[in-house]
């Protein structure tokens, strides 16, 4: 849980500033992330229509991207530190199990130290793999040349604030900022893409609509890029339907009250712990002609242009909202639209629908699933 004070401003405004500075909003970026979706193209194309979990393939492309800021580097798909480093990131954000509830709610369990160890046992893993990068970081960086990545960016910064005790920036936090960013920039987006290939399986009609729109737009061989989305309506309805309807962060994360707060008659002290339940808005039936299904006219006006909706925030909202939307928006879009330009998707012959119901573990995931991807 955030404590919004000279650290978290300090970290916050170094953590937007410096991924402005290797990309976040800028066309090198959106150009590594139009290349990233051919690699994911590429292993769909390798199933050969045979059934299949998108989930794994979509989590390792959506990580190239945020390896791109935090590490400088994208990594083959079977490359064993970067399978390490996912299965550790996943490991440390598994929220379900009934220890992890017990812990939640009697959290004197973890003076333990070996409950202590078992609880904590993804983050120390995210950690160990975090330190072997930040050696090899020192080993090969040159504090005379410009920062290749964030770590560097990171270290410049731990070499400038030597003597300054008033300083956050320390090793400790270097690995906090660097697993913060990679973990959020992986998950949320990994979490989406399946629901919207989920989606698209479930309503095809929706999908020979997307495609219909991609052909008239882009064509079978144009990639597509952001500057695309103003005139592609129907598939921005499309995305944007996606994060509201499978709302992957219902109660959205933890924060605090920085000041002694009334709201509606009702008395909020100074330090206490909140959890926002975005679902109200997402799900609210004043704002959404059909809340609990999918339905991408949400998002469209009678003439078929797409229409901004204030009730949409996902991200969330305010001063503490997400700061890599950016990013998330850009990669749902790339990647989506270039899949559905490649690929037609449909349930495995033989299997029946999967629900659209989603399965609760702190995110809101689909339903294991499978899918076929038949080349267009």
């Amino acid at each position: 849980m955030a404590r919004y004070g000279h650290a978290w401003r300090e970290q916050r405004r170094f953590s937007l500033s410096t991924l402005r500075n290797f990309g976040l909003g800028k066309k090198s970026l959106e150009q590594w992330a139009i290349e990233e979706a051919d690699c994911l193209c590429a292993a769909f194309a390798a199933k050969d229509g045979r059934p299949f979990s998108p989930n794994t393939l979509l989590s390792r492309a959506v990580s190239n991207v945020i390896a791109s800021l935090t590490h400088g580097r994208r990594f083959e798909y079977d490359d064993p530190t970067f399978l390490k480093l996912l299965a550790a990131v996943e490991e440390s954000l598994k929220m379900d199990s009934v220890f992890a509830q017990l812990m939640n709610m009697f959290p004197v369990f973890l003076h333990i130290p070996a409950l202590a160890r078992k609880f904590f046992s993804g983050q120390i893993a995210v950690m160990d793999q975090l330190r072997r990068q930040v050696t090899e970081h020192r080993a090969s960086r040159d504090s005379g040349q410009p920062p290749r990545d964030l770590i560097d960016a990171f270290l410049d910064e731990i070499d400038k604030a030597q003597g300054n005790p008033e300083s956050s920036f320390t090793e400790e936090n270097l690995y906090l900022v660097v697993a913060d960013l990679f973990s959020a920039g992986m998950v949320t987006t990994s979490i989406t893409l399946p629901w919207a290939l989920l989606l698209m399986i479930l309503h095809p009609d929706v999908q020979r609509r997307v495609q219909q729109e991609i052909d008239e737009v882009l064509g079978q061989e144009k990639r597509p890029e952001l500057g695309d989305q103003a005139r592609m309506p129907y598939t921005t309805a499309v995305v944007h339907e996606v994060q509201r309807f499978g709302d992957i962060i219902p109660l959205n994360v933890p924060h605090m009250t920085t000041r002694d707060t009334e709201i509606q008659g009702f008395i909020i002290p100074k330090g206490t712990g909140l959890f926002l339940n975005l679902s109200s808005v997402l799900k609210d039936e004043r704002f959404w002609e059909k809340p609990f299904r999918f339905h991408p006219e949400h998002f469209l006006d009678a003439q078929g242009h797409f229409v901004k909706q204030e009730a949409f925030m996902p991200f969330s909202a305010g001063r503490r909202t997400c700061l890599g939307e950016p990013l998330a928006r850009m990669e749902l879009f790339l990647f989506f639209t270039r899949l559905l330009q490649r690929f037609s998707f449909s349930v495995p012959p033989g299997q029946p629908l999967p629900s659209d119901h989603g399965v609760y573990a702190f995110m809101v995931s689909p339903a294991p699933f499978q899918l076929c991807a038949v080349p267009r």
